[in-house]
């Protein structure tokens, strides 16, 4: 039988756990035991008699030293990475490109290390895809927390000392975070206007009740899992020109734009922010990738010329409970594909499982991350 382990995350300001009472039964009909760190789920909300209840063992910190499974929402410390045994799983967000002493422990260790960001976008994977769940509470608690720092109200109100205008909004990027900016905005009461390069998104802005921004597309704007691209400098330079009159006018902006593997584009120049005006909120869900927004700091808050930048990079910790909920319900979906009847059966020429398993068996599959140990000479 397969021995599961779920740690509490090490990371500070980090919340969420991998496994909620809800999926440690749905691991344990997949034939697995499952194991939970003592208080891993606290800080969510989840408490460890509700492990208990669902059928999980409690356990300290040390367990992972013999467990067949290790998930989590981070990447480990290299530290934490090397307790591993040999031949064991790891499942979580890895982001290797900016892990790389964890990347080289777990490959040092025999471990194979499974990043759940590189789950590929076909309908089959949908019910795994925890970027485009994580992204949901993103883009909610994105617009929460403009509203908190915003000086004026979104909502228009008409009261006995006057008419109260509404707040307006602008949306860089109408991805699955972009998308739910504008919906919570919306009922929030604000005007919202939305841009992204992918013209199919046009009808799923508008269709939320905002306007559409456009600034044209350039050639294969998506990738074929239906992510952005990056563009050129060219179109960048228009794109920026047409936003910059709409960005004037916002009391809030949220950009979201991301390119998977790749620096986060800068899609607003300290130029164009200097015409925002003062108390003008601007939340760069970008921030922990580069920004989309010249000035922005990972993980800060500041404020320039009157105009406040938050830089936020884990705003899904911001509501654990029902963050970890649809990351554990991903995680849960995604075990099925290899674990049977108690057992391990992981077929890499499987498109999910060969996407997602970027070290094996003392090997870093992930050209990108592999030329990056490589050249550091690892």
């Amino acid at each position: 039988m397969v021995v599961i382990f779920v740690p509490k995350e090490s990371v500070a300001g980090e919340t969420r756990v991998a496994a909620v009472p809800e999926t440690v039964k749905g691991m344990t009909k997949l034939g697995a035991s499952v194991q939970v760190e003592r208080g891993a789920g606290a800080a969510a909300g989840f408490l460890d008699a509700d492990y208990e209840a669902a059928g999980a063992s409690l356990v300290d910190a040390a367990a992972r030293h013999g467990a067949d499974l290790v998930l989590g929402i981070q990447m480990p410390t290299p530290e934490l990475a090397r307790q591993q045994k040999a031949g064991s799983l790891l499942v979580c967000t890895l982001t290797p490109g900016s892990q790389l002493p964890s990347v080289v422990a777990l490959r040092d260790a025999k471990v194979t290390a499974m990043g759940l960001e590189f789950m590929p976008r076909i309908t089959r994977a949908q019910k795994m895809d925890i970027l485009s769940s994580q992204a949901t509470c993103g883009g909610y608690q994105a617009v929460l927390l403009a509203a908190v720092h915003l000086p004026k109200l979104f909502p228009l109100m008409m009261t006995a000392a006057g008419t109260i205008t509404p707040a307006r909004v602008l949306v860089l990027g109408a991805g699955v975070a972009g998308l739910q900016a504008i919906s919570t905005a919306r009922k929030l009461g604000a005007i919202v206007e939305a841009n992204d390069i992918r013209p199919a998104v046009k009808e799923q802005v508008e269709s939320l009740g905002a306007k559409f921004v456009d600034t044209g597309a350039p050639p294969e704007a998506e990738t074929k899992g239906g992510y952005a691209k990056e563009t050129t400098a060219e179109f960048l330079k228009k794109q920026r020109e047409i936003l910059s009159a709409h960005i004037t006018q916002a009391d809030v902006l949220i950009t979201t734009a991301l390119v998977p593997g790749k620096k986060a584009p800068v899609l607003v120049t300290a130029d164009m922010r200097k015409g925002m005006k003062p108390g003008s909120v601007i939340v760069d869900m970008a921030a922990g990738q580069g920004g989309n927004v010249e000035g922005s700091k990972p993980g800060q808050t500041v404020v320039v010329d009157g105009v406040t930048i938050l830089g936020d990079t884990n705003l899904p910790a911001r509501v654990g409970a029902d963050a970890s909920r649809m990351f554990a319900r991903n995680v849960v979906a995604f075990l099925g594909e290899f674990l049977k009847s108690g057992a391990v059966n992981l077929d890499l020429n499987n498109e999910i499982l060969g996407a997602v398993t970027i070290v094996h068996d003392g090997v870093i599959r992930h050209e990108p991350t592999a030329q990056a140990v490589a050249a550091q000479g690892h």
